[in-house]
């Protein structure tokens, strides 16, 4: 069990690592012992969670120390996360939180951190035949996707702009498009690109996004790509809340140590990973990590059940002025939609996985969430919908309809969603931008209160969905509920086995 002190705090360096206190976890590999082997783009909470925890524990087993990272990014986040981390020496304190008792592990596995604004030296450290992995955690709509087609979206302005100059790339994918070319054009085998964002075939994406950008300025050189990288796809896991002053003065109060930006997530961690790096990679599965032919059925069980999930319990409980995931799950109405939604519609449609009992695995799930010491905000899990509905409710929805099933559950969903970015909880609290899109989302939700197939008309989100009589009667009749009768009574309806009004 953790425990306050009042005793001295301990900031992150070089120096003082072998000074904190002794139920804290430090690596047991010499920091000067490692080399670089990963360029990762993305360092927020999730990769400091998940693969960065990964190699800090596989280091410590002795081996594989040419696998060290070195962090990367092209936004203002990126420099100011190089910046708090760069005064910690680039080490991290992981709080790994169970229901009934947390730990504090310091990782050290990244060794630098590129300047996000020297675009050509992140290019020349691509280029660097030591670096055989690029990493990527650029989030959920950082891959320039059309939602209404799924595709690549090679006009936007951003992609369109590094197609015009590809010796001067701005984004990520043009950036490892550049390094690729120095590669080439040096002779030096490419490296791996490996993405760790939670999408539906995120390798794939990648591949998509790179071939995409190099395409518009050298079409051959997009073929090489095309033909001789690899993009292995991967499924990723773990529960990871956004850093805040309260997870800031936790670590002080319960560990002793003073971190400008530590990392808490609960104690579950997966990691499936198809296996295909031509350039080698770290001994991963020494520590966990899952390699298979085939990462499909894997990453469809967790973005449709998990992630699904997630967005099932966070526009009820927004609604309802809810702060944290924990307490929804103590509300008997929204884990009652939570655990019928699944059960009936969303379990179902999820096509079998090797070893795996889909069942037991949503139980596990349910026991995830409402973990009182992980503090995810229901404020988080709103966030983006406009990019995430599209990747972890409406593939669902699409397959029951291709089979005739009821989207009751899952059309309610989609009504509380519009309902939210109607921008007021049912107390009439303003809701704050909670989406890249939010101004948009807005004025779409306040025109179905009126018109609901105004919102299913977006087809860059829902496709040609919206058209299905099954879908739009039953959306309507439940935003129209909401509207009357507000969440709770709404829920409380569907629990019975009515339809909306």
């Amino acid at each position: 069990m953790a425990h306050s002190t009042d005793g001295p705090v301990t900031g992150l360096s070089l120096d003082t690592i072998g000074g904190l206190r002794g139920d804290i976890g430090v690596p047991t590999y010499r920091r000067g012992a490692l080399k670089a082997g990963i360029v990762h783009f993305g360092v927020g909470n999730f990769h400091r969670a998940h693969q960065a925890a990964y190699l800090d524990r596989l280091f410590n087993t002795g081996r594989d120390l040419d696998w060290a990272i070195l962090g990367a990014g092209v936004t203002d986040y990126d420099a100011r996360m190089r910046g708090m981390l760069a005064r910690q020496d680039y080490f991290s304190t992981l709080v790994e939180q169970g229901a009934d008792r947390s730990t504090a592990r310091v990782t050290g596995a990244m060794i630098d951190y590129l300047d996000p604004a020297d675009r050509a030296a992140i290019v020349a450290k691509l280029a660097d035949p030591a670096i055989r992995i690029v990493s990527l955690t650029i989030t959920e709509g950082g891959y320039y996707i059309d939602a209404a087609t799924g595709q690549f979206d090679v006009n936007h302005p951003a992609i369109q702009a590094d197609g015009e100059s590809p010796d001067n790339p701005k984004t990520v994918f043009g950036i490892i498009a550049a390094g690729l070319k120095a590669r080439r054009e040096a002779g030096v085998p490419p490296f791996t690109v490996m993405s760790c964002d939670n999408i539906p075939h995120n390798g794939t994406v990648a591949r998509s996004a790179v071939v995409g950008v190099a395409r518009l300025s050298d079409p051959a050189f997009a073929d090489w790509i095309a033909a001789e990288t690899a993009f292995p796809n991967g499924m990723v896991d773990r529960i990871t809340p956004a850093t805040g002053p309260r997870e800031i003065d936790h670590l002080i109060q319960d560990f002793g140590i003073s971190d400008l930006s530590p990392v808490f997530c609960e104690d579950f961690t997966q990691w499936v990973l198809e296996d295909n790096f031509p350039q080698g990679r770290p001994a991963l599965e020494t520590v966990g990590v899952q390699f298979v032919p085939d990462v499909s059925p894997y990453e469809t069980m967790k973005i449709r059940i998990l992630n699904g999930g997630h967005a099932v319990i966070a526009y009820p409980a927004g609604l309802m002025g809810i702060e944290f995931a924990h307490d929804a799950m103590g509300n008997d109405l929204i884990r009652g939609f939570l655990d019928k939604v699944e059960r009936d519609e969303i379990i179902p449609v999820v096509p079998p996985v090797p070893d795996t009992d889909l069942n037991a695995y949503f139980d596990l799930i349910k026991q995830r969430f409402a973990n009182p010491k992980i503090g995810d905000t229901i404020r988080r899990l709103c966030l983006d919908g406009s990019n995430r509905q599209p990747k972890f409710i409406i593939p669902s929805i699409a397959d029951r309809l291709k089979t005739g099933a009821d989207v009751s559950g899952l059309a309610l969903e989609s009504a509380l969603w519009c309902r939210y970015c109607f921008g007021e909880t049912d107390a009439g609290v303003r809701i704050a931008p909670n989406d890249p899109n939010w101004d948009r989302l807005t004025g779409v939700a306040q025109a179905a209160r009126q018109d609901p197939a105004a919102w299913l008309a977006m087809e860059d989100i829902y496709g040609g969905l919206g058209a299905d009589r099954r879908l739009a009667d039953a959306f309507a009749g439940w935003l129209s509920a909401l509207w009357a009768d507000g969440t709770e009574a709404v829920l409380k309806r569907y629990l019975a086995g009515a339809a909306g009004s």
